[in-house]
Formats: C-alpha cells, structure tokens, sequence
C-alpha cells in the first residue's frame, strides 16, 4: 500500500520524518511505523469490516451497541472455538458472568496425563462478544457464526507438555479450576521491557490501569472510526514488537482457520461481505498471514479433530475468576463493569441483551436505520497529534466514594473518621494530578484509601485495598439457571427439592433431617452422602450425623453451599446422567487405574455399600480387590487391607446370611499370599514394622475362617519357621508370633526379655524390643499383660540415659503407628496396676518371682481299714504315683509330726468336736 493511495499517507509520511530526525538517519524504527500506518490502512480496506476489540473492555462494548445500531449487519462472524455455538442460546437463562466450557474425560489423541481436558471462554455483560451475540440472537435474520478453531484444536495445538499446568486459583479465584481460558481480543505487550517502559512513563503500577488510562478512557467516547483506527494501530505495535516464537505461529495459524471459515460460509451462504461483520481481536485484526481477505486464493489444511469426546455447559463465572485466569490486576473487571455502568449512563445507549436475562434490567433495544457506510477517512493524525480531553472533576461522585469507604471501614474494625475521609478525598486528585489526570480514577481513589486508612494490622478480614473493590463494584458472581443445567444437576436440584431450601444461592444454608419423624427425607439423606464423596469437602458437610456399615443415623444436620460450588455439580453432569451412574463410574476407574492396590479396591467396596447397596456391582469391586491382592508384591497397605477387610467381614458377618464369594476368596488368597511374604517381609529394610505386624494380624485374626476354606496351617508355620530378622522390633514381633503358635511358651518368652535387660550391650536397642512387642498386639492381643509388664520393666531398670531419649520416639510410634492399640494397652495397665495411691507402696508386680513358702510339717497318717488296705496292697498306689511324677516313701500309721497347736486348741475347747461328733452320730 502505497503513500499515495492510502489515506493515511500524511500520517506515514510523518511518522518517517520524525524517526529519521530523531536517529539522524533510516533506522528500523522508520519501518515499524511505517508498517502500523499499513497494517491499519489494510484492516480498514477489507471487503468484509473488521471489529477490533479488547476482552472485557468498556470501550469495545460501547463502540459494538454503537456500530450494530449503524450497520446492522446479516452475519456475525465472532472469534470464538466454533463448537461453543449451540451453548450461545442457553446464555439467556444465565446471569452473567458465566464461562462456556468444553470437558472431556475420555481422551483420544492427546497424552493420558492431560486428562481431564477443559477450556472455558468466561463472557460479562460489558464485553464487546456478548453484546455481538445478543444482537445474533434476538435480531430476525441474523445469523452468528463462530469461526475460531475448535476446542481440540486448542489441545492439538499446544505445547507437548501439560497445556494446564498452571497453579491453581484460591477459594474465590478458583471457579474456572485449571481450564484453559480462552479470551476475545487478547492484547497486552508481548515484550516484557516494552510493557515495564509503558507503565514506568504512565506512572502507573499494572497493565489494567495503564490500559484504563491511556485506551479505555479516550475511546470510550470516541466515534466508530477513531476507535476501530486505533485499535488496530495498537494491535499492529504489539504485534510487531512480540518476540515471535510458538505462541506467534499458533496465533497466524488461528488467524488462518478463521479467514478459511468465512471465505468457506460466504461461498456456501452466498451472503455478501458488505452485510457481514468480524468480530475478533485487535491483535488478530493487524494480521500478516496470507490467507488475510475474502479475495484471498491462500488455502490452509485444516486438521481433522481427534478422537476425544467433548462435552459441552456453561458454569458460573466472577470478576475475580476471570482477573486471576488472564493475568488481570484485581479488582479490574470490576472497575470495568462500573466503567460500563456509568458510560451508558453518559451516553444514553440502550444495549442489547438477550430476552429474558437473569440479573438484568429490562431494555426495550429498538433499531434505528442503518446508516450507509461512508469513506475510509484518517481519524488517527488528529487523535495522534492533540492531548486527550480531560474529564472534568466529579466532586459529588469522589465525595460519595470518600464517605462511603470511611463508613465501610469502620464496620469491618478500622479505627475510621471524617477527616480520613477528607484525607482521602485530597490525596485521590493529589495522585491523579501526579498521573497527568484531572478526574481521580478508582484506581487513584483506592491507593489513596490505602494510604489513608489501612494500618499496620488488618483488624477484620477484609483490607482496605479489598474494601475498595466491594464498594466500586465487588466481586460479581455469575449463576447459571436451571434450564441451562445438565441433566444430573437438574435431577440433584429435584431430589432435594423437599428440603425446601434455595439451593441457588451463594450463601451456606443448613438443612436439618430427622429421619425417624420424617421419612420421606431419607432419599434426600442419601443423595446428600453421595454429593458429600463426589463434591469439594467444603461444599457439602455434614454437622451432625454420620454414615457407617451397619449404621444409619436418626438425625442429620448439613451446610450446604450449592451455589457457591455450582460449577463442581455441572462437571458432575459431563461425567453421567445421576449422581448413581457418576459414583459407579469413578469407584470402577479407581479399581481399574494402573496404581491401584487392594486397599483402594477394598475401600471401593466399602463405598458401594455405603451409597449404591448394589450386590452386584459390590461383588464385581470385590472380584477387582482379589486379583489386586494376590497381584501384589509388597505390603506396604497391609494394615489399611487388615482393617478394611475386617470391618467388612463384621457387617456381612451381621446382615447377611452368609459371607460372598469374593470375601471368602480374598480370605484364602490373602492367607496363601501373606504366608507367602511373611520370611522376606521379616528381612527386608523396607518393610516397616506396622506392616508386619498387620500381616500377622491377619493371618491370626482369620486363621479360623481360612482353615475352615480350606487353607493349611501348616503354611504359616512354615513361614513363621523360615523368618529369621535381624531388627530388634520384628525380632520381638517373629517371638510373638511364636508364643501365639504355641512354640514359644511365655515362661521363656519373659526369660528372655529377661536376658536382654541383663545385657548391657542390648540395653539401648531394648525400645525397639518394645516397639515391636506393642505392634505384636494387633496378632497376638493376649499378649497385652506381658507388654505391660515388658514396658513396666523397661522403666524400672532402663538407665536415663537411654530412657528419657526413647520417651519421646515412643509417644510418637504409639500415636501414629498403634492409635488403635493404645486403648487396649492402657486398658490392661488399669488391671495390672493399683487403683489408689495408698495402695502403690505395698503393691508387687503379679509377674516377680516370689518365695516359696516353707512345706508344712507332714501330718500323721491316718489309721483304720482304708489305710491298711493300702498299704497292704501298694503296687496300685505306686503306680499312679510314677504316672503322676509323684514321689514319696510309705509310713506306718501314726507316724510324723502333728500340729501341737490345733491339739492344744482341741483339747482347752472339746465343745464344737463334741458337738461335731453329735451331729454326726
């Protein structure tokens, strides 16, 4: 495009001259600024018009209700992945801002650890696209046309490694999660110096303020054509001065799919480009790429999309949200929206909006006649060369915003008053004065606020900086409405429904249950505990009342919070038609995930009978959990396999009339496998202490229901016989297992502990004698007197030295190793130990050996006929004497000792013999 043509060839020429004075000669400068001249003067001379715009940016909202008034276009080509199109219509049931989503779980095509795939466009009612979109759809005969490339092509795209790997948002910022934004008129400098010089100069601290500054303001009240010259010129620089790389060639090629999209529907529609309108960034609008132009003969393959399932909703959005997807300053979509607010106000413009738009005012939007368009003029010289208008100084609307952030404060604990309000109120056109502006923004007004009244500690919640942001606007929550739900949400909206709660609000609501007086809530207790597994902790807690196998409860009381977490319960609807059909899904992926082990399986089973009660389905995860089991080559989820698997036999066991296949299956297997493990279990570094003990523990525990299956004794005490450990805890846990046995008596189980307290060389490694004894109560609990006595010594006759470190090591081992254990122990030391202090000084230990007392004198040998009959005929008492290991010496009768005392005690009182011998006479 040549100078002569152009009608910005004034302004190029200028610009020449001026970089050529300015470097004393042709420098690069002279062909970039020559190059922003052409790339508007192309952008304005395409057929089809090009609408330049910035995403949630005032300016390009006023300027689109402006321009669809004037041209009232046929087409609407918008830039924006085209299968988004058929959610477009459910906006209307909306209240903004929302975010359309595609989802996919089930992926084709992309690597496995990318799943799940989502890609959200957040849309707000200032925005330029919704405005596009309501004029679509609410206009007859207008057709909407989305042209960008299609969500898969987001994926195919980008970069091999995780295209969402970015940190995830706090509570407020997270409504999007982890999705992949896709925006409208993305432009920001891509030169990371050319950005710090902007805001260096414009004495500005972030990009949205210098962006409010210096293009918002002066545009907002601009004519068509200033601002589309504009626009472009700014998308051209940031172009021109990116650094190029992938992100570059991803954008041309996003710029070629789209100008193929259009040339592909003008030439099916035969729609003319003079009647048509394309929406589209103003980066995109300063394009380079050869396919550039209806006239274009460039073609561009466009790749086929994989095989990846899309699944297609909108979900809840905020200002906040959207601030911490693409980088904004907080607080800046707010400040937008207000911006909006006030410059409809100002302009008297009636926007569009769709028919029946939750949240929104009612605007009768009526059309008038579309205004021919006129010659390409050069609104970029003037606008260049004069200073912008200043705005006047609003007094009433910086004094409202002085009193009201003074009144907010004090409510949320500053020490506030009238003259901070005045402070505020001065240093607000101080700082705006400073920035070269006659009208303090809110910007402005929120730094002068924080100078003024924040302290050095936030006294409540909420700072001043935060307090600023409510008052101008706060952080606005979209709600998407039940028509535009999936199915599943509106079926968990209905089942709850005899609460007769508003589920749709942000607020926490308390439902209170009492089953027994109404049951006809108890399916509503149900869905609640399957929300409560599938959704965020926070957005269904229960207060009182729990859910246990074998167990229900009477009375419940939860805090829900569905509207603040609507967005969690809209994924929930990509993943299945109910809540059933999504919590059977996910307990069958868990079991079948490469990484899955026997406990998760068994934990999947506990879940199916707590929430489906499906035999079953309950059946088929217990198959999974056998296979996982007897798969396995280390223990280390051992205990949590020991106390799942018990908890289950126990309920079967107490509502069944006999155990499933599966349990008795897992029981055998795990015996089998387990007596399997147990010798390099023993002798092996690896493996803890706990785990041990666990496998024990079930080997013991279901000793008798696996014999009873067929199993073989025999096979644990082959294993027990082949463990040799060297570690001083499972040497104690390998006796236990030999007392319980019946190999090891505890005579000689105590001698040795014994010993090992008597070895000086042993008396530090001695705590971990006592570790693994403490674990040996989970296969062995009869041993829990002999561990208090072992601990009780071990107190007694360990030296401090080596004592009073293992405390410590020793509250810790119990607390997270034995919890459960501690109870029993404690338990047993309460029968082992007196009751009373008095009682202490004169107590002995059950287990100290003590003194025989002296054998009794022996007593004379009875005389008469039994007596003589025995000892006439000896042989049959020798002989149960030899059989017993009695032995003894025959006496004459009246031979031995006597007892002179009870003779003497006789002879002074005959009485009671005499009365004996009465009676029995």
């Amino acid at each position: 495009m040549t100078g002569r043509t152009s009608p910005f060839g004034e302004l190029r020429g200028q610009l020449l001259d001026a970089a050529e004075k300015f470097a004393g000669g042709p420098v690069a400068v002279s062909e970039i600024l020559a190059g922003l001249v052409d790339d508007v003067d192309r952008a304005l001379r395409e057929e089809l018009e090009i609408f330049p715009v910035c995403h949630h940016s005032p300016a390009s909202g006023l300027a689109m209700v402006r321009r669809l008034r004037e041209k009232q276009p046929k087409v609407i080509y918008l830039e924006l992945c085209e299968d988004l199109q058929p959610l477009l219509t459910e906006l209307r049931n909306c209240r903004l801002p929302v975010a359309v989503q595609a989802f996919a779980t089930d992926i084709d095509g992309f690597p496995k650890e990318w799943a799940p795939l989502s890609v959200v466009a957040p849309i707000t009612e200032a925005s330029a696209e919704y405005q596009a979109i309501s004029y679509a759809l609410e206009t007859p005969g207008v057709e909407l046309v989305l042209v960008d490339r299609s969500t898969d092509h987001v994926f195919q795209w980008a970069p091999k490694e995780d295209p969402q790997a970015a940190p995830k948002e706090q509570e407020e910022t997270g409504l999007h999660g982890d999705a992949v934004g896709v925006e409208i008129g993305d432009l920001r400098p891509r030169f990371a110096e050319l950005e710090e010089h902007l805001l260096h100069h414009g004495k500005v601290r972030h990009w949205s303020e210098w962006w409010d500054q210096y293009v918002e303001q002066p545009l907002s009240g601009a004519d068509y054509d200033t601002y589309r010259q504009v626009m472009v010129l700014i998308g051209s620089l940031f172009r021109r001065l990116g650094p190029g790389g992938d992100r570059l060639a991803v954008d041309e090629d996003r710029e070629r799919y789209m100008w193929t999209r259009m040339r592909e529907h003008l030439a099916a529609s035969g729609a003319d480009p003079a009647d048509c309108l394309y929406v589209c960034g103003a980066f995109h609008a300063a394009s380079h790429v050869e396919q550039f132009g209806v006239r274009s003969t460039a073609t561009f393959e466009i790749s086929p999309r994989t095989g990846t399932k899309w699944l297609y909703g909108l979900i809840p959005s905020s200002h906040s949200a959207i601030e911490a997807q693409f980088g904004l300053a907080s607080g800046s979509v707010s400040i937008a929206a207000a911006t909006w607010a006030k410059a409809l106000t100002r302009s008297r413009l009636t926007p569009f909006q769709l028919a029946g738009q939750k949240g929104a005012r009612k605007r009768a939007a009526k059309l008038p006649a579309p205004v021919a368009p006129g010659e390409v003029a050069d609104r970029l010289t003037g606008f260049l060369s004069r200073p912008p208008a200043l705005d006047a100084l609003d007094e009433a609307e910086l004094l409202g915003w002085s009193v009201d952030i003074v009144r907010l404060a004090r409510r949320n604990g500053y020490l506030a008053s009238t003259a901070d309000a005045i402070a505020v109120y001065e240093t607000s056109i101080l700082l705006a004065g400073m920035r070269n502006r006659a009208r303090p923004t809110p910007y402005d007004f929120q730094d002068a606020a924080v100078t003024c009244i924040e302290k050095d500690v936030v006294p409540g919640r909420r700072d001043v900086r935060r307090l600023c942001e409510i008052l101008l606007g706060g952080d606005r929550a979209g709600e998407v409405g039940y028509d535009a739900l999936p199915p599943l949400a509106r079926d968990v909206y209905d089942r709850l429904a005899p609460l007769g709660l508003d589920l749709e609000k942000r607020t926490i609501q308390r439902a209170l249950l009492d089953l027994n007086a109404e049951p006809d809530l108890v399916p509503c207790s149900d869905v609640l505990w399957m929300l409560r597994y599938l959704l965020p902790s926070d957005a269904v807690r229960p207060i009182m009342g729990e859910r246990r196998l074998g167990e229900r409860s009477i009375q419940e009381s939860w805090d829900l919070s569905f509207g603040k977490h609507q967005r969690s319960i809209i994924e929930l609807g990509y993943e299945g038609v109910t809540i059933e059909q999504v919590l059977e899904q996910r307990l069958r992926r868990s079991v079948r995930d490469p990484k899955a082990t026997a406990a998760v399986a068994l934990a999947a089973v506990e879940d199916a009978v707590l929430f489906l009660g499906s035999r079953r389905f309950t059946d088929e995860l217990g198959a999974r959990a056998v296979e996982l089991l007897a798969a396995e080559r280390t223990v280390d989820d051992a205990p949590e396999v020991l106390r799942r698997i018990r908890r289950l036999l126990a309920y079967y066991r107490a509502n069944e009339p006999e155990l499933p296949a599966w349990c008795e299956a897992f029981v055998t297997a795990g015996y089998a496998h387990y007596c399997t493990l147990l010798p390099t279990s023993f002798v092996d570094d690896d493996t803890g202490v706990r785990q041990v003990a666990a496998m024990l523990g079930f080997l013991f525990s279901m000793e008798s229901l696996a014999l009873a299956l067929g199993c073989d004794r025999a096979q644990l005490e082959i294993a027990v016989q082949q463990s040799h450990p060297e570690a001083p805890a499972k040497v104690a846990l390998l006796w236990a297992a030999r007392h319980q046995l019946g190999l090891l008596p505890l005579e000689e189980l105590r001698a040795r502990c014994d010993e090992l307290l008597a070895n000086p060389l042993v008396i530090p490694s001695f705590p971990q004698y006592i570790t693994g004894f403490v674990q040996a109560m989970e296969p062995a609990p009869a041993l829990s007197g002999f561990v208090v006595e072992v601990i009780s010594k071990a107190f007694g006759r360990l030296p401090d030295n080596v004592l009073l470190p293992w405390l410590p090591k020793l509250i810790t081992t119990l607390k997270d190793g034995a919890g459960e254990l501690v109870p029993v122990l404690v338990r047993e030391a309460g029968r082992t130990f007196p009751g009373s202090l008095t009682a202490v000084d004169t107590w002995v230990p059950p287990w100290t050996a003590r003194p025989r007392p002296a054998p009794a004198a022996s007593a004379p040998v009875a005389a008469g006929p039994v007596a003589e009959l025995l000892m006439g005929n000896p042989a049959a008492c020798d002989a149960v004497a030899e059989l017993l290991g009695c032995a003894g010496e025959w006496r004459s009768p009246g031979s031995g000792g006597g007892h002179p005392e009870v003779s003497a005690l006789l002879a002074a009182h005959p009485e009671p013999a005499l009365a004996v011998a009465g009676l029995l006479a």
